[in-house]
């Protein structure tokens, strides 16, 4: 019987517009970002978190477009993992519908396990779910809160003019 390897994680924190971010790491890759502090693990300075930071730094200021950051999915299933991976095909500053997604993974008909699986992301910000709104335009739910997901689309939405 095979076992997943052992991931050493560790975290840092990034202190956003929107609040303290506990961002989590495994070797050089970010494996979550979250409010809440994470337990089990421990603080730790690296050159992933602070290359990242930068990165979000910039996204925040609105001089950033995307990220390098590599990320692993340590929590999961095929399916949400699927669904996580198609939001990187959403153009920074622009919308998708949760139907689109549904379309886009091939299960036109799953828009709630889709609406599901994106309450679960990780790596929110990183991985946009944020772009994805409600087939009539309203805003939809938001794992970090709708208010925030608001503030997100607009650093987006006003980086995107300023850069056009």
């Amino acid at each position: 019987m095979s076992r997943e390897p052992r991931h050493q994680l560790y975290y840092d924190i990034f202190d956003s517009p929107l609040g303290p971010f506990y961002i989590e790491f495994s070797e050089k890759f970010l494996t979550r970002i979250s409010y809440q502090k994470p337990s089990g693990i421990s603080f730790k300075k690296s050159a992933a978190a602070e290359s990242f930071k930068k990165e979000i730094v910039s996204y925040f200021a609105g001089t950033g477009t995307g990220f390098n950051q590599k990320i692993k999915f340590l929590i999961g299933t095929d399916f949400e993992k699927k669904v996580w991976n198609s939001l990187r095909e959403i153009p920074f500053g622009e919308t998708r519908t949760y139907k689109w997604v549904a379309e886009k993974i091939g299960n036109p008909s799953a828009t709630r396990a889709v609406g599901r699986a994106l309450s679960k992301n990780p790596v929110p910000i990183v991985i946009p779910c944020h772009r994805v709104i409600e087939s009539d335009g309203s805003i939809g739910g938001y794992s970090l809160g709708v208010d925030i997901k608001r503030r997100l689309l607009d650093i987006e939405f006003y980086s995107k003019i300023n850069k056009g």
